[in-house]
């Protein structure tokens, strides 16, 4: 009997140590699976934080969302414009203002200097020539200049696109198609007689080229401190323009062409 107790005591032994086992694997299993999930919102928190760099637009003039040097072609111009070589820009300032002081200030007029220039170009290139035989000197080196057809295509197809649509801008303005639009243009066009009636052709394209030439790298260097102003402006504006287009704008009848589009 006694035998029989010793020989079920290693069964039972077995027995308990199975379900012990079984009971160690479940919460082995049961942790994994708990690690897992702790590890999943690490996993997470790397990746959550692409929702911080979706941030509100700084509202820019014009509304532009390209920087300055890009809105101007991002080339050469836009280098010459915004100054990133000084001394390109200050030749090509100094080259305009010299211009407008010939014919402007001191009179002088295209045809004249122009073959003012050719004769002294002309007349000191063939006295050199004839002279180096004289002196026993190799004649000055003339180079051949030839217009390129590319660039000139190039300059000729954008001005006849430009043309177009502002030909076309035009048509919709006259068509009675968009109100806003034919305000903006007689207004602009007034301020511009007003302003041709004060100066010349040629001031005035002096005047536009020394403002393009100012005002873009002015505004690039301060544009934080002028678009909060600019903004404010625009909205005032709006709030001011939308008052006279209840009282005054939407009581003008409208052409037949804006009813069409509408329908």
């Amino acid at each position: 009997m006694a035998e029989h107790v010793e020989n079920s005591d290693p069964k039972g032994e077995s027995l308990m140590e199975k379900i012990a086992d079984k009971f160690h694997g479940d919460d082995s299993s049961s942790s994994s699976e708990s690690d897992t999930e702790t590890k999943k919102p690490a996993v997470k928190s790397e990746v959550e934080p692409e929702p911080e760099t979706l941030k509100n637009k700084v509202w820019r003039l014009f509304g532009r969302e390209k920087p300055v040097h890009k809105v101007f072609g991002g080339g050469k111009p836009a280098d010459v414009f915004l100054w990133r070589n000084k001394k390109i820009s200050a030749t090509v300032l100094g080259g305009a203002t010299a211009i407008w002081v010939l014919f402007e200030l001191l009179e002088y007029h295209l045809l004249t200097l122009i073959c003012h220039i050719l004769i002294i170009t002309l007349a000191v290139l063939f006295l050199w020539s004839n002279a180096t035989t004289f002196i026993n000197k190799k004649p000055p080196h003339i180079p051949e200049v030839h217009l390129p057809e590319g660039p000139i295509l190039q300059v000729a197809s954008a001005l006849r696109i430009e043309v177009n649509r502002a030909l076309d801008l035009l048509r919709e303005i006259a068509s009675g198609r968009e109100l806003k639009k034919f305000l903006a243009v007689i207004a602009g066009l007034w301020i511009l007689s007003i302003v041709g009636s004060w100066c010349n052709f040629l001031t005035l394209f002096y005047i536009s080229f020394v403002l393009l030439h100012t005002v873009p790298v002015l505004y690039e260097k301060y544009e934080d401190k002028v678009d909060p102003l600019a903004e404010k402006a625009m909205h005032e504006i709006k709030k001011q323009y939308a008052v006279f287009d209840e009282k005054v704008l939407s009581k003008i009848p409208r052409g037949p062409l804006k009813d069409k589009k509408k329908d």
